[in-house]
């Protein structure tokens, strides 16, 4: 038969899927089991302090996604005022809206830096 799609391509991908789906499942267990397998009670830890670390992290990817977002709704502003002069007034809003709205997302993860690092 022309056109029609094989029924083991079909049965292959299903099977595909199904080994995600566990591996996906299996990870996720993982993840919520882990820490309260790590938990200790009334240890002092002398190790690093990974409040301090993470959160720097979260500060730099949140610095990073920001900075990119920014760049792209103001490459799309520029070439939607090209395109069209006469709607500048509603593009510039739309603009200033969208940034606000990303820098935001930094300012958030900065004062939860504060928040959670003493």
């Amino acid at each position: 038969m022309t056109g029609a799609t094989a029924w083991r391509q079909i049965h292959n991908t299903e099977n595909t899927m199904r080994k995600y789906a566990w591996f996906l499942l299996a990870a996720l267990t993982i993840c919520l089991f882990a820490p309260a397998a790590f938990a200790a009670e009334g240890t002092a830890s002398t190790g690093p302090n990974w409040t301090v670390i993470t959160a720097g992290f979260s500060m730099a990817i949140a610095s990073a996604a920001g900075g990119y977002a920014q760049a792209k709704a103001t490459a799309a502003a520029c070439e939607g005022l090209a395109r069209n002069p006469g709607a500048a007034p509603a593009i510039r809003f739309a603009l200033i809206l969208a940034l606000v709205l990303i820098e935001s997302m930094a300012l958030y993860t900065f004062a939860n830096l504060f928040i959670r690092v003493k």
